[in-house]
Formats: structure tokens, sequence, C-alpha cells
């Protein structure tokens, strides 16, 4: 007789059986993983506290004196920068008013089923997705994703076009209405204006795809390499000032599938807390042992140094293969530069490697749009690795790698993004040509550097004036990538609509993107805006401001009207002039 293959229950640790309950139910997953988050977030408040009342003051970026070297002091120009924290009561209103939101999202949890797709015949199996993670998206982002994500019918230039959608279930699913919106845009990498669909640029590309077609259909290594790649690899090796480049289709893979060609387990990576995704993931996939140093924190990146180079590796102790530091030249969360001048002494000092991103500093820095080397006039040759995008100041897409002839050829043979990836269609190569050649003035124009004077104006005159305004934001004087504090969840929702009611089109950003106490406002500038555009998004701020209670800055404000284009924004342009 054949008895039913019952399932049996596995006995506990210590010896007797469950009762028939679902192990690991969603609802105790959600409270443990709920739990975690409290305790992990009530630590970052109490640590916050502790800052706020007890740590040292802080001397801002234009009084520090200039690091030395040897007893030389080197001669390096001052960039002010700013990171303002808010008062305590902000921070508590910030933290409450999280946790009042997620309060009322397990409330409704509780009691509203969502409409969402669920998986069946799961049963015994361990979750697909993380329980809080699910909450979160279904219960609190939810609230606000209308300011996200919205769609355009337009080139993201000084100007876009937003197709207007509502919401008739609370943020489930939406509506087009069929409505276009024009409206002003901050919220795009357009650096220098190339997003363009009138111009010398375009009109480049349209030729070109009647010439080479829309895409090459082939990796590199294949039959994907045409006479326009090897063109710009030229080209933006002349750019920059080295002796060799490679460029690839994709910006985020230019990150992720190279560093795991040049670092490897046995190597020690150095990187900056404020890197962006695409470093992060190429340095887990390296398999290399990597520490994070204090953003833009000098100290703290001397002190992993001399640790790494005196400890080696863990359990041998034997001394590492390689060394490398990796940082950005604009941080595109923060505003941030980075101090090169710095972090090329440390890497000389302990013979370390040094790879750069450039992704938003590549054409938005420096008198000759060369980025942050440019910028603070160092010599490229110090620089072991540059990488960078086309995306942001260039209006079209794909990375580069560049340096030495040696360095380009190892990632041509190894590279996982040259051998297996589609290369860069003709159309977009012909884009950055275009435009790169203009920005050298080799299209035997000033336009070049007329837009890089343009976003410089644009950004001085656009950050003095949120200043005088007495709202917070973060980031160098010079970076066109503005972040203003707003703090609480609710506020970044209430800005971006109230902005998109104007015919603003903003960027907001939050928690998990960002520490929950830094809720923000990302505005990006472009040479393509003109000081009447600017004029306009600043009184509709100003409003907003007042309307929501933004205005946390305790700093002194200067009453003083603020000048477009003073001459101390020219400053960097006289050697070129």
């Amino acid at each position: 007789m054949v008895k039913k293959n019952h399932k049996r229950k596995k006995p506990n640790q210590n010896g007797t059986v469950p009762k028939n309950k679902k192990e690991g139910s969603s609802r105790v997953a959600f409270f443990t993983a709920f739990k975690t988050y409290l305790k992990f977030h009530l630590l970052m408040f109490l640590d916050y506290i502790t800052q706020t009342l007890f740590s040292k003051k802080v001397v801002p970026e234009k009084h520090r004196k200039p690091p030395t070297q040897n007893g030389t002091v080197h001669n390096m120009k001052v960039s002010k920068e700013s990171f303002e924290q808010p008062a305590l009561h902000t921070a508590l209103m910030t933290y409450l008013g999280f946790y009042i939101l997620m309060f009322l999202g397990y409330i409704n949890q509780f009691f509203f089923a969502p409409k969402v797709a669920r998986e069946k015949h799961r049963e015994g199996y361990v979750p697909l997705y993380d329980t809080f993670e699910k909450f979160y998206l279904w219960y609190v982002y939810r609230r606000v994703r209308d300011c996200w994500n919205r769609p355009i019918t337009s080139v993201p230039g000084a100007m876009v076009t937003v197709k207007e959608r509502v919401t008739p279930d609370y943020g489930w699913t939406f509506e087009f209405t069929g409505r276009e919106i024009p409206s002003l845009n901050l919220g795009s990498y357009n650096y220098l204006g190339f997003a363009e669909s009138h111009s010398k640029c375009a009109d480049d590309a349209i030729e070109t795809i009647h010439k080479y077609g829309w895409a090459t259909c082939s990796s590199r290594h294949e039959i994907g390499t045409n006479t326009l790649h090897i063109e710009l690899e030229k080209l933006t090796a002349r750019f920059l000032g080295v002796e060799d480049a490679i460029v690839f289709g994709m910006g985020f893979a230019t990150n992720s599938l190279n560093l795991p060609t040049l670092i490897s387990s046995g190597c020690l990576v150095l990187s900056d807390e404020k890197n962006h995704a695409s470093l992060i993931l190429g340095l887990r996939l390296s398999g290399a042992l990597i520490r994070v140093f204090k953003h833009n924190n000098m100290k703290h990146l001397e002190k992993l140094l001399r640790e790494g180079i005196v400890n080696g590796q863990p359990k041998t102790g034997d001394p590492w293969e390689k060394i490398f530091i990796i940082v950005e030249g604009v941080y595109s969360m923060e505003g941030s530069i980075v101090k090169l001048p710095q972090v090329i002494a440390l890497k000389k000092m302990y013979k370390a490697y040094l790879y750069v991103d450039e992704a938003h500093s590549i054409g938005a820095l420096g008198p000759n749009g060369r980025g942050v080397v440019d910028y603070w006039g160092c010599d490229p040759q110090d620089i072991d690795i540059f990488m960078g995008t086309f995306t942001k100041s260039f209006g079209s897409a794909g990375g580069y790698i560049a340096g030495s002839k040696e360095l380009i050829n190892h990632i041509r043979a190894y590279s996982h993004a040259a051998c297996y990836a589609s290369s860069m269609s003709p159309p977009v190569a012909q884009q950055i040509i275009s435009s790169m050649k203009i920005i050298m003035g080799l299209d035997g124009t000033d336009e070049g550097i007329r837009r890089i004077r343009q976003l410089k104006h644009n950004t001085r005159y656009f950050r003095k004036r949120l200043h005088q305004m007495g709202v917070i934001i973060y980031g160098n004087e010079d970076s066109p990538v503005v972040p203003l504090l707003v703090y609480l969840f609710s506020k970044i929702g209430g800005v971006v609509r109230g902005l998109a009611a104007r015919k603003i089109a903003t960027v907001g950003v939050g928690f998990p993107a960002t520490p929950l106490m830094e809720g923000r406002i990302r505005f990006c500038l472009s040479a393509a805006h003109t000081k009447e555009q600017l004029d306009y998004a600043l009184e509709q701020i100003d409003d907003i401001a007042n309307e929501l209670g933004l205005k946390y800055s305790q700093k002194l404000r200067d009453p003083r009207p603020i000048v477009y284009g003073t001459d101390d924004d020219d400053d960097d342009f006289d050697a070129t002039d």
C-alpha cells in the first residue's frame, strides 16, 4: 500500500516540531525589516545630534590654508564650497515626518489590498524581493510617484515639452490627458546646451545616418569599428592631452565593465563615499578590497592609505598588488568638486594609481572645458586613468577611457565592454565629434568658449541668488549641479509639483537615493539658459520657499544686488582671451 507523501516539518533547534504556521510570514518579515530600519535611522539621528552639538567648528573652504608638501605651499586656486547643516528642530521634524508616513503606510497596507500583481504557487520559496523595499515602494514612494519619470516629447534643451498625466488611484496607475506642456528645463544634464534639434551637430548626425546607417550591429572586436570611432578616439585623446582613448556605447558600462579589467583581487581601492553606482558596481565585480573614505576628506584618505600600506593584505600581510584612488570630478548629488591637487599629492606620496571619473566635469569645468584637471590647472600626466561620459556636455551618449597608449591597448584587448557590447552608433559618434570640435574651437569660431563662459555665469548667478534667498544649497560655487535641501519627504513632492504647475521641470531626490535627512531638489544649469529664464525660475523658487518654509539657512545674507556676469566670474578666462 502506497502512503501519501506528506510534507514533513523540520524540527526546531530544540528538537520540537513547530505548529502549523506559515514560516517566515510576510508580516513578521516586514516587522523585522522595519525594526532594523528604525534602529538604523535612530542611530543616524543620534549621530546627527552629536555632530550638531559637540562637533568642532568647520573652517570655511575660503579660509583654509593651502596644503603643504615637504614644506612648500602649493599655488592652488581657492574654491568655495558649502555644506550647511540645518537646525536641530528641522532634523527632528524630518525624522518624525518620515516615520509618520511609514506608520500611515502600514495602516494602509493592513486595511487595503494593493493594486499590483502577485506571484502565485510560491509556497515554501524564499521571498524573491525584500519585504521592506516592497512596502516602501507601494506605500511611501507611491505617494510622490507622480514627481518622477515624467515622459517628454522633445529634446531636453533649455525648454522641454512634458506630457501631462493624471492618476485616478493615488499613484497606482497613470493616464495621459493628451496635453503637452512646454516647461523650463532645470532637470537635465545639458551643461553646454548641445541638446538641440536644429543645429550643426544635429545636421551632421543626420548626414551620418545616410552614410553609415543607424548602428553597426556588432562589437568593436568584430566588425563594429568604422572611421568615426577612430576619429572620435583620436579627438578625445587630443582634447584631454593624453596619448590615447577608447570609446564605448554606454556611460554606465564604461565604469562597471572596465574597472574589473584593471583591478582584481589582491588590490586595494580607496573610494570616495559619494562615488556613482557604476563605480561601486565595477569595484564589486573586480573582487578587490574596497575602503571608503569620507567625501572629499583628504585626512581620512591619507589615513586609509597609510593603514593599507602598513597592514598589507588581510590574513597574509603581503603587499598589495596595486593601490587605486577613485574619485569623481563633480559629484552629481552633492554638487561638490574633487580637491584634485591634494589627491594628486597623496597619490604621488604613496605611489597609488589615480582614476578620475569626469562624467559631470568634462565640458562643464575649466577655462577650456577640459574638466576638473583644466579647472585646477593640473598636469594631465598626473592622472593615470581618465573616464568620462558624452551624455552631459556633448548632448549624446556613451563614455570613454583615456590615458597612456599601453593602458588603452590593454583595455582594447581585455575589456568586456569592447568585446561583447555593440559599438557606439554612428550618429551618436558624429554628434560627439561635432560638439567636441566646437568646444575646442576647431570649427573656426569662439562658440565653444562662449558656451563655457555662459555656463559659468549662469552657475554663479543662480547659486548666489539662492544663497541670498536664504535656502540651503550644497556644493561648489562653480558646479552646475545645484542641490537645494528641503529635508522633509513631503516637501520634495510639494516643490516638484509646485514648480511643475509654474511650468518648470525639476528633479526631486530623497531616501533611499540620499540619506534620510537630506531630501533635496536638484537643479541642473545649462549654457542654453538665459538670464531671463533664470530670473523667472528664481522668482518661482522664492515663492515656493516662502509657502513651504524652505529658508532654513542661518548664514548672513548679502543685501547687495547680485550682478550677472561680474568680473570675478571671468578670472579663469583671462589666459584664453
